[in-house]
Parts: structure tokens; C-alpha cells; sequence
């Protein structure tokens, strides 16, 4: 018997992430930088070879160095009075610990 364990904002206060699909962070990014834009910040194929959100979601969820690489950048391009790249200070293990909820 298997069970749900249902997290709420409040329990990952710190959590840029909380509540965010892969594929609206993806579509985000996207029309923040277009592809070409988005290729060149990080250097994934899938980004800069006949792109599309189908292959790239495949592809970042098998891959979690990409898709933590992709999560940073996301969270750069939100963060309050940046535009665009600016360093948050999160490193991509930081990304990745907050995606597991630790």
C-alpha cells in the first residue's frame, strides 16, 4: 500500500522551485531567451539542434545535470531585480538538493 506525502508552501519556504513543472519553467526560459538564447546559455543539444519542448522535456528528466542546469537558470531569470543571468549564489548541487526537498 503506497501513500502520498503532500508538501505545502509552507513546508519549503526556501524552495524557488516549489510548485513549478519542468514544462512551465522550460516554456518560461523560452520565451525569455527564445532557443537560440537559451541554447547558448546552456550547451545542451536539444536547446540548439531542431528544438522543441517534447525532446527537451525527454531529455531533462533523464538527465539531472541538464535539467539542474536549467532550474538555476530559471531561478536567475526570476529572481526579484535581475534581468536576465545575474548569479543568485545557488550552485547547481543547491538546485538540485531544493528539487529533493532537503
Amino acid at each position: 500500500m503506497g501513500y502520498f506525502v503532500t508538501m505545502t508552501t509552507h513546508e519549503q519556504p526556501n524552495n524557488p522551485l516549489h510548485g513549478i513543472t519542468l514544462e512551465n519553467m522550460l516554456k518560461a526560459l523560452v520565451a525569455h531567451y527564445e532557443w537560440t538564447g537559451l541554447g547558448a546559455r546552456i550547451d545542451i543539444r536539444c536547446f540548439a539542434q531542431d528544438p522543441s519542448i517534447s525532446s527537451s522535456l525527454k531529455f531533462l528528466r533523464k538527465t539531472p545535470w541538464a535539467r539542474a542546469k536549467v532550474e538555476k537558470l530559471y531561478v536567475e531569470m526570476k529572481s526579484p531585480g535581475v534581468k536576465g543571468s545575474a548569479d543568485t549564489g545557488l550552485t547547481t548541487d543547491d538546485i538540485m538538493r531544493l528539487t529533493r526537498g532537503e
